[in-house]
């Protein structure tokens, strides 16, 4: 990378680094994620990514059944919301309130986005929707049926080293032609969760504040107002050791220091991290599953086959989405589904 100039985050980041010292690994993503999502739709073929509500209408509608049985069971209190974070196009939230619908659910729609360009695609689909920066401003009255597809992956996460002189924060540096990592000065044994204390030289524990935050509030309103939550991503169900640290631009994985604000930053998350941090609100953790256990577990098999059967002619093409959405190496076994409810809410299908 040769000396940056211009406005472009990586000139940003080098000035900044160049006046002020290295940046945290969360500074970094932080920051390229907010230009990034800030500035384009980057879903679909023609965009970087493709999610699980875009392959195939099922994901969507199993949802909103999914939704619709919980909210039916616990007594179909009102009023009720529906809740997204980070909804992308609006078309997971299309899909299950379409079949939420069929079973008497219509909530009121709440958005939680921060990207202006994403907001305008929703509002196409939900021009009656309520949208939110954060979940501060969301009702206070009724039960919230939350989803969070892709949501927390996107999230900043904290990166610890352990160094000689013991464990230090992960930041970013610039050497004058590229960016590159480096260990901070300050200890930071006490961010450190205690499973790895003993980790060897060398080894990276990543953290999420901003997730733990996310799970925290959302914990505390479903133990406040009723309701429950689904939250849908990569990661794992159990805390491990290692950089997850990625990014996407193009459907492609490329180095995540070569386009800082111009491609997809994410890590793996750690739901057993944030499920500790739910219950400790006083609410009901109802598993972490894979996305195949989950969505098989909701009938997603019948509902492919049952499609096929309707229009022949698209068979192939809805098949191959059941596989993409279940498959053990695809999205069926790296996603996982955690679920959360209120301690009154019913146990539910899918765990």
């Amino acid at each position: 990378m040769s000396e940056p100039g211009g406005d472009s985050l990586t000139a940003i980041f080098a000035r900044l680094i160049a006046a002020t010292g290295p940046i945290s690994v969360a500074h970094f993503m932080a920051e390229s994620n907010a230009r990034y999502y800030g500035t384009r739709d980057p879903l679909g073929t023609a965009g970087d990514f493709v999610t699980a509500p875009e392959i195939s209408q099922m994901f969507g509608e199993l949802i909103g059944l999914w939704l619709a049985d919980m909210w039916i069971r616990a007594g179909r209190d009102e009023p009720v919301h529906y809740v997204e974070l980070g909804p992308g196009r609006g078309t997971l939230a299309r899909d299950s309130l379409l079949a939420a619908k069929r079973f008497g659910l219509t909530p009121r729609v709440h958005f939680v986005e921060t990207s202006a360009a994403l907001k305008a695609r929703q509002l196409e689909l939900h021009p009656t929707a309520q949208w939110h920066h954060d979940l501060s401003t969301l009702p206070a009255l009724g039960p919230l049926l939350i989803v969070a597809n892709e949501f927390l992956d996107a999230l900043p996460v904290r990166q610890l080293v352990r160094t000689g002189e013991g464990w230090r924060e992960r930041m970013v540096g610039h050497d004058g032609q590229r960016f590159v990592f480096v260990a901070g000065s300050q200890p930071m044994d006490a961010a450190l969760p205690d499973e790895f204390r003993e980790a060897p030289e060398g080894a990276i524990v990543e953290t999420s504040p901003a997730a733990a935050a996310t799970i925290h509030e959302v914990a505390g309103r479903l133990a406040a107002q009723g309701g429950a939550a689904l939250f849908i991503d990569y990661g794992s169900g159990q805390a491990q050791l290692g950089s997850t640290l990625q990014a996407v631009r193009a459907h492609r994985k490329l180095d995540p220091f070569a386009a800082p604000g111009e491609a997809d930053l994410t890590a793996h998350v750690d739901f057993a991290a944030l499920a500790r941090i739910a219950q400790s609100r006083g609410v009901r953790w109802l598993g972490t599953v894979p996305q195949g256990h989950f969505l098989r577990g909701l009938g997603i098999e019948a509902r492919a086959e049952n499609l096929a059967a309707f229009a022949p002619e698209h068979a192939a093409a809805i098949l191959s989405a059941r596989d993409r959405l279940i498959g053990e190496g695809q999205m069926g076994a790296l996603f996982k589904v955690m679920g959360l409810a209120a301690e009154r809410w019913p146990e539910a299908a899918g765990f």
